[in-house]
């Protein structure tokens, strides 16, 4: 299966979801990220807290989802709010599109034992999420079955 995980900038939350499916998956799951009007960089506590938990930040970027023109996802996932309400471009329409909202944990300025709990949530959530999707039978998934365990998914877990 094949998954892209969006967020506006590509610097966070998209970022999170494509390491952490690339530190759990068996290869069964491919996964990259991109962003509709990416920052050019990851932000740096996203790579802080990656580290932290023993999860690979290499080959990590901030990119553009037009460079997955030729990609071919089974599903896209946004994760923040805003790239949710944008119209994914032409070649992503044979996609199943899901929305896995989380709140950004880089945005809150907060000191940093309150900021290492944001990202340690989002980072658990993000785990537990792709784990669930690891733990079905993937290969009976496309279309609206597909769509239907992801949103299922994501409404258990919160």
């Amino acid at each position: 299966m094949k998954l892209l995980f969006i967020c506006t900038h590509n610097r966070c939350r998209s970022i999170l979801a494509e390491a952490i499916v690339r530190h759990i998956s068996d290869a069964t799951i491919v996964a990259k990220s991109a962003g509709s009007s990416p920052q050019g960089e990851v932000h740096p506590l996203t790579l802080k807290y990656l580290n932290e938990h023993k999860i690979s930040t290499h080959g990590l970027c901030s990119q553009s989802w037009n460079q997955f023109e030729d990609y071919n996802p089974d599903a896209i996932l946004t994760l923040c709010d805003s790239a949710a309400q944008e119209s994914c471009p032409v070649w992503f329409e044979q996609s199943v599109q899901v929305h896995w909202g989380l709140s950004d944990p880089s945005k809150e300025v907060v000191d940093e034992d309150r900021q290492r709990a944001l990202f340690d949530s989002t980072i658990s959530i993000l785990e537990r999420r792709i784990r669930a999707l690891l733990e079905i039978d993937q290969s009976s998934l496309a279309g609206d079955g597909l769509r239907s365990k992801l949103n299922q998914i994501a409404a258990q877990i919160v």
